[in-house]
């Protein structure tokens, strides 16, 4: 049975979007230009693209048009706005930076990469008002952003280098609580062995791994919030 006309447009376009054709903030095609390139009615083109909206992939901006959606943070997803609003005098260091073919540890950590795909590794350093606030130990899959490869993070730290430019389409969250090592500590400029909290995040495209992070701050100068709303009640 051949799938609805309004299904397939709905996929070509998502198929933009998930693979990096069509950006965040890109313009997608008018509704007079699917109906013309498909041949269907306009009600069809519609309704593929009012799917699209609700599946949080395309925004639609009155006289304007439709456009890709920017992805959302996830920080946000946690309750945790961006870094660099949230630690005061906000500033970070890129300590080592090194493109590798993934090790075995590297491909459990990101999940699902083939053997011989290729991985930028980054550990960064955030301050806050000249004091260390946070260690981030990210993978980013290349075979998803090649373009980080090239990349220096100088001006916007990886997390949201990525979240500008990489739609995604699911991510995974933990929390966990750590002691500190001897070489966390001193990155941190803390006591061995004092506690941390450890968040560890990845996120994918459709099947394909994009980043995986892992963020380490300091157990007295972080918490994290999380308020969540279950609706009207209903009797």
């Amino acid at each position: 049975m051949p799938r609805p006309r309004h299904t397939a447009i709905r996929e070509q376009i998502e198929g933009l979007i998930l693979s990096g054709v069509l950006k965040p903030g890109d313009r997608v095609p008018s509704e007079q230009e699917l109906v013309a390139e498909h041949g269907v009615a306009r009600m069809t083109v519609s309704r593929a693209l009012s799917d699209l909206v609700a599946a949080g992939l395309v925004v639609r901006r009155r006289k304007a048009g439709s456009f890709v959606a920017a992805p959302p943070s996830e920080e946000k997803l946690l309750g945790v706005p961006d870094m660099r609003e949230t630690l005061p005098g906000h500033a970070h260091a890129v300590l080592k930076r090194a493109v590798r073919v993934a090790s075995g540890a590297d491909r459990a950590r990101l999940g699902a990469l083939p053997k011989g795909a290729r991985v930028l590794a980054l550990l960064v350093r955030h301050d806050s008002q000249g004091v260390p606030a946070a260690m981030e130990d990210r993978l980013v899959s290349l075979d998803a952003v090649p373009e980080a490869a090239g990349e220096s993070f100088v001006e916007a730290p990886p997390g949201t280098w990525l979240l500008e430019r990489v739609p995604w389409t699911e991510a995974e969250h933990r929390i966990r609580a750590a002691a500190a090592d001897t070489g966390m500590a001193a990155m941190l400029g803390m006591a061995a062995g004092a506690p941390c909290l450890v968040m560890e995040r990845r996120t994918w495209r459709g099947d394909q791994p994009v980043t995986a992070a892992r963020i380490t701050w300091p157990g007295d100068r972080h918490e994290v919030t999380v308020r969540s709303s279950r609706g009207p009640l209903r009797g």
